[in-house]
């Protein structure tokens, strides 16, 4: 983590606001962020340690496979999730044990990086629901805005130098042009009167989740609500979000 909070600190500034409500400290969380590009889980590392959170990360196979930052995400004990393979199971349990033996985590509920043209999120998936509901454990939203300044979306999969070398080329002028990064700690949604077993409530406590994170996005991108002033041309942008402004 402190490699992490240098990291961040060299490639731009870190504001922080809001916060997790004093009840929930000491005991497990399931803290649930928009997925903006590859650089923001460090982001969301060094917001959570000023927030006085040290939560694992369940993260998409790619960073993993990633030179340096994998590297850096293995040691750090993150949770490793290979969409659309039978691990992706293993993992969910692998997670409610964790939250049920004291455990919290950070975990990406859009389950990718989002496609968004104006990078709201995604409507997501119900993993992070399907979690909380399991474990019986209360979900903080983390609104996030700006990680994407610092590295560019690049490519899908990082399989050698030539994938690697734009997105190292785009850190470095991040660190010359230093980006803010914003991150907001929201209220927990309420999701006492839904339940695991019961078909369609892991949809319903989804949507609650994703709400409130787009909400907290609102406060957090000033100016650009409507267009990006950073251009990323490799980012893909097929994908509409239920969650803009104006559908909340």
């Amino acid at each position: 983590m402190a490699a992490d909070r240098a990291l961040v600190a060299l490639t731009g500034k870190l504001v922080v606001t809001g916060e997790v409500p004093a009840e929930l400290r000491g005991r497990p969380v399931l803290l649930a962020s928009n997925h903006i590009g590859v650089f923001d889980g460090f982001v969301l590392v060094a917001a959570c340690h000023k927030a006085g959170l040290a939560p694992s990360l369940m993260s998409t196979g790619g960073i993993f496979d990633a030179p340096i930052a994998g590297w850096v995400w293995r040691r750090c004990g993150h949770v490793r999730v290979d969409r659309g393979k039978r691990t992706v199971v293993q993992a969910m349990d692998s997670a409610v044990q964790a939250l049920g033996d004291g455990h919290s985590l950070l975990i990406y509920p859009e389950g990718r990086v989002t496609r968004d043209p104006g990078l709201w999120p995604e409507r997501g998936k119900t993993g992070a629901a399907r979690i909380a509901l399991a474990a019986g454990v209360p979900v903080v939203p983390v609104s996030q805005f700006g990680a994407h300044e610092a590295v560019i979306w690049g490519t899908l999969v990082v399989s050698g130098w030539s994938d690697f070398k734009p997105l190292m080329m785009s850190w470095f002028r991040a660190v010359k042009n230093r980006p803010t990064f914003r991150v907001h700690f929201g209220a927990p949604p309420d999701l006492s009167d839904l339940s695991p077993a019961k078909p369609g409530d892991a949809a319903r406590a989804r949507d609650r989740i994703m709400r409130e994170i787009a909400k907290g996005m609102i406060g957090i991108r000033p100016g650009e609500l409507e267009k990006l002033k950073f251009h990323d041309a490799t980012r893909p942008t097929e994908s509409r979000s239920p969650w803009t402004p104006d559908q909340l």
